[in-house]
């Protein structure tokens, strides 16, 4: 008799989203530190803070659920939206 198919809690892609978010918010943080300041990172830096927050705050709805860890759901969404502020208030800065 074949192995059932149904799937496991720990199979299912919501289990990834606080990893990419703490991943994407660290990214984010690094836009803006002054020794790692460039063109690159600057411009890449509010892209990734904004999607560690969308994906973070899903990733924790998940969480609450009982699929993924908060802990880095919760790190993932505050790193990603201190870089996305620092980055655009840095901007608005230099513009003015």
């Amino acid at each position: 008799m074949p192995a059932p198919t149904t799937a496991d809690r720990a199979d299912t892609p919501a289990v990834a989203l606080g990893p990419t978010a703490l991943v994407l918010g660290v990214l984010s943080v690094a836009g803006f530190v002054p020794p790692l300041l460039s063109f690159f990172t600057l411009s890449l830096a509010p892209i990734a803070g904004g999607l560690a927050v969308a994906l973070g705050a899903m990733g924790i709805h998940h969480a609450r659920r009982g699929a993924g860890r908060l802990w880095m759901a919760v790190a993932g969404t505050a790193l990603g939206g201190l870089g996305f502020v620092g980055v655009i208030a840095l901007l608005c800065m230099v513009s003015v």
